[in-house]
């Protein structure tokens, strides 16, 4: 473990203590500028900033949209890939395709369909009679539903690995549990929320804490689609962080912002695990 240890100490741990090290300091965009302590004082700025505080605000919402739809259609579809059984096989590996493309170019291809007057989405729904006009909803250019609908390609990603992640978890279901369920005649909802669940504690815990993090640092989706816009509709954290670091030139603001990033996820990491996984509660 020692080669893995120094790799990990070298490219994680040490850039990782440069970064928070550098929110206490005023530092020149300049390289080999100058270095000013400030103590917490770019933490102030963050906290006042009204551009940090909404930015908070919809990297939250975005979270949830992404990690709420994609639960909800990982779980139904593993559901149905257990019932199916051996069956489902090349369901499965069509299903885990959309895994393998990189995010900008599924940013790029979501552009395409949802871009106003001509996107291939509002094309459809006005043929098929759900639309009065092509470009009756703006999908990326009003401010509304912007978040929504960049979040759309993150659901259609990532779905899959939430898929993936809960079947392989159903699988490790002892059959006997489920058998002795139905026997008593619990019904499949009463089976699923009381049982099945339940058992899947650990693996939901992992799946939402993995994909919460990620979906929480959304940002080549969100900037190839709309850049932030429209009106910083779609200005998460992570664009707010990089803007503030390579546009308006302020390093150590934006590891100060970076920092409490880091300080939240670390915190819904653990409540995750504590609400969710609940260790040693099969113990007790």
């Amino acid at each position: 473990m020692a080669p893995a240890g120094l790799f990990l100490a070298a490219f994680v741990l040490w850039p990782l203590i440069r970064f928070i090290a550098d929110s206490f300091y005023e530092i020149s965009p300049i390289a080999g500028g100058p270095r000013t302590f400030v103590g917490f004082a770019n933490y102030a700025t963050a906290f006042a900033s009204e551009a940090f505080q909404n930015a908070s605000v919809r990297t939250v919402v975005y979270t949830l949209i992404v990690v709420t739809l994609e639960f909800t259609l990982g779980l139904a579809v593993a559901l149905l890939f257990t019932a199916l059984g051996r069956r489902s096989s090349v369901f499965r590996t069509i299903f885990m395709y959309p895994l393998m493309i990189a995010p900008i170019v599924a940013g790029l291809l979501w552009r395409f369909l949802l871009i106003d007057n001509f996107g291939i989405v509002n094309e459809l729904l006005y043929r098929w009679g759900i639309l009065s006009s092509p470009d009756q909803i703006h999908w990326l250019s009003d401010p509304d539903i912007a978040l929504f609908s960049v979040a759309l390609p993150d659901v259609w990603l990532t779905t899959s690995f939430i898929t993936l992640v809960l079947f392989a978890g159903l699988q490790n279901i002892p059959g006997d549990v489920i058998e002795a369920a139905r026997i008593d005649g619990a019904s499949y909802p009463r089976l699923l929320f009381s049982v099945i669940i339940p058992l899947l504690r650990p693996v939901i815990a992992v799946a939402l804490i993995v994909r919460g993090i990620d979906a929480a640092r959304a940002f080549d989706i969100i900037l190839i689609q709309t850049d932030g816009g429209p009106q910083g509709s779609t200005t998460t954290l992570s664009l707010l962080i990089y803007r503030t670091m390579t546009r308006f030139g302020e390093p150590g603001l934006a590891s100060a912002m970076g920092t409490v990033y880091l300080i939240a996820m670390l915190a819904v990491a653990i409540t995750a695990i504590a609400l969710i996984w609940r260790p040693g509660s099969q113990a007790r």
